[in-house]
């Protein structure tokens, strides 16, 4: 069994009257693909918040590789290896993919140009087109404005991004949506890669055929606490939709 990279205790979260998160604690593995799923309202989204420090929790604590962390922002989640890569394409439209790679971790040239500003081109593009065939991302161009290539392109690149810069952790919020079938499992393809490496990938989707067939581990989240785990070979699709609808609890939910 992996080791516990990532590891969320009783986290609470609350918006004035409304609680969001009411306990919920998660678990996230190196080597792993872990979904988080639950019903709209569940907390999915609050709880990603929390674990890559675009919201601070109420209550509870955050565990990474054992020790107890606080996650002031997102920059602080990157400086600890936790990335995100997000469904809406958070992507540069008007920059290459090499720009998009590097985006906010640009290489200077050295020397007086560097100082001046001068960014390193070539360089970047050089690294970016290796670390495109090490995960398997196959782009129609690395030339062109990413705007221009696929959704699926698009969201490849996305992924690639996170997972360059991440040494711990990768959430990956509805990769797939709006992507056709053949995209769709271009990037599943490149998230598997990225659990070999060793990374821990936190996967949140509503697509439970998805969810079932790329996922080590599936957690359920229900009115803002874990209700359910599941090991992702042994599941059937009952069993998630039960967890999700109250119909199946493993864990107390009150």
């Amino acid at each position: 069994m992996s080791e516990i990279l990532l590891d969320a205790v009783d986290l609470t979260k609350h918006y004035s009257s409304v609680e969001a998160l009411r306990g919920a604690s998660f678990q996230a593995r190196a080597g792993e693909v872990t979904a988080l799923i639950g019903d709209n309202g569940a907390g999915k989204s609050t709880l990603v918040k929390c674990l890559s420090g675009a919201e601070q929790p109420t209550s509870g604590k955050i565990l990474l590789d054992g020790s107890e962390i606080h996650l002031e922002s997102p920059v602080t989640a990157r400086r600890l290896g936790i990335e995100t890569v997000y469904q809406d394409l958070a992507v540069a439209p008007e920059l290459d993919p090499a720009a998009n790679l590097y985006l906010g971790r640009e290489i200077f040239r050295k020397g007086i140009l560097g100082k001046l500003g001068m960014l390193d081109k070539a360089e970047m593009r050089r690294q970016a087109v290796q670390e495109f065939q090490r995960l398997g991302v196959t782009l129609q161009s690395t030339d062109v404005p990413i705007g221009s290539l696929s959704g699926g392109q698009r969201q490849s690149v996305a992924v690639a991004r996170s997972v360059v810069w991440a040494s711990k952790v990768v959430f990956m919020d509805e990769p797939t949506a709006a992507l056709g079938v053949v995209q769709r499992e271009r990037v599943l393809d490149v998230i598997k890669k990225v659990r070999d490496k060793g990374i821990a990938v936190v996967l949140i989707s509503h697509n439970m055929p998805e969810v079932l067939s790329v996922s080590d581990r599936i957690e359920v989240l229900r009115l803002g606490k874990r209700v359910a785990r599941f090991t992702g070979a042994d599941t059937k699709l009952e069993d998630l939709v039960a967890a999700m609808t109250g119909a199946l609890v493993q864990e107390e939910a009150a």
